[in-house]
């Protein structure tokens, strides 16, 4: 007879909870590839009216032409990597933008190589 582990307090702290939260943000071949494209999105999507690439980041519309998804389904995604922390949400003139969060994926990646 074995006995149940019970949750270790580590297995229950807030840096745990949000590790786990970022690796299943990176679970998932589409999150990646908006990653991906916007480390440059000058290069992956098209001019903005109203936002700066650089400073805002992408419109949300291009990464759902882009992804060739519908918008709930490119918006989930969106909200898994914005939830993680690894990408940051503006409002800008009625439009949503996405930028990385250059600062906190480094601290994801020092999370994970400390694993």
């Amino acid at each position: 007879m074995t006995a149940a582990l019970a949750p270790t307090p580590a297995a229950s702290s807030t840096g745990t909870a949000e590790l786990e939260r970022t690796l299943k943000a990176l679970a998932s071949e589409r999150r990646l590839r908006i990653l991906e494209w916007l480390k440059d999105p000058v290069a992956h999507f098209p001019p903005q009216e109203h936002g700066d690439p650089i400073e805002h980041g992408a419109c949300n519309l291009f990464i759902v032409d882009k992804l060739g998804v519908s918008q709930p389904t490119a918006t989930r995604h969106l909200k898994v990597l914005v939830d993680a922390g690894l990408v940051i949400a503006t409002r800008r003139r009625g439009w949503t933008y996405y930028r990385r969060d250059e600062a906190a994926i480094a601290a994801a990646v020092h999370r994970v190589a400390g694993i």
